[in-house]
């Protein structure tokens, strides 16, 4: 009994090593480090677990409200999710790859993501950015409500910088 006992352990230690492999080489998904933080004493807009568990409703309750509501903010922005957690490397992973930080578990749980199709897997870096980068005030309005450069209220929808895109 003892010996059938031991065997049976002995059986579930390396089976349980087999299945872990080698250090960093799990079968768990290996999820990329976030490329900034929320802000100084936050690292993301919720707890990791929270995250985890819950994102698909942050982003579809902050969709709706975006789309429906006009309101916009960058807690729960798709976009900003994608500034902090990809890189913006000329060469970083394309959501069609494991190594993308969503398309990391979303591969691993079989869970397919459609946001890509339209949404940038990328950061992208917008002509607002580059004003606000450099220090640069917007143009006012003229009065015929025309502006000579891009603003907040004029940015066209970022949707050409997806899969299709290299």
């Amino acid at each position: 009994m003892l010996k059938q006992s031991l065997t049976i352990l002995l059986l579930a230690i390396t089976a349980g090593l087999a299945l872990q492999g080698r250090a960093g080489d799990s079968i768990l998904p290996e999820i990329p480090e976030a490329q900034s933080r929320f802000s100084a004493t936050q690292g993301c807009v919720e707890p990791t677990e929270e995250m985890r568990k819950n994102h698909m409703e942050k982003i579809l309750h902050k969709r709706d409200e975006t789309v429906h509501e006009g309101i916009r903010t960058s807690q729960y922005s798709l976009k900003e999710c994608i500034n902090c957690h990809v890189s913006a490397a000329a060469d970083a992973p394309r959501a069609s790859s494991e190594k993308h930080f969503c398309s990391s578990c979303h591969s691993y749980a079989a869970v397919e993501i459609d946001c890509f199709q339209c949404h940038a897997d990328r950061p992208v870096k917008t002509p607002q950015d580059n004003m606000l980068s450099s220090g640069s005030n917007p143009p006012q309005a003229t009065s015929a409500g025309n502006t000579d450069t891009m603003t907040t209220g004029n940015l066209p929808v970022l949707v050409t910088e997806g899969n299709a895109h290299e």
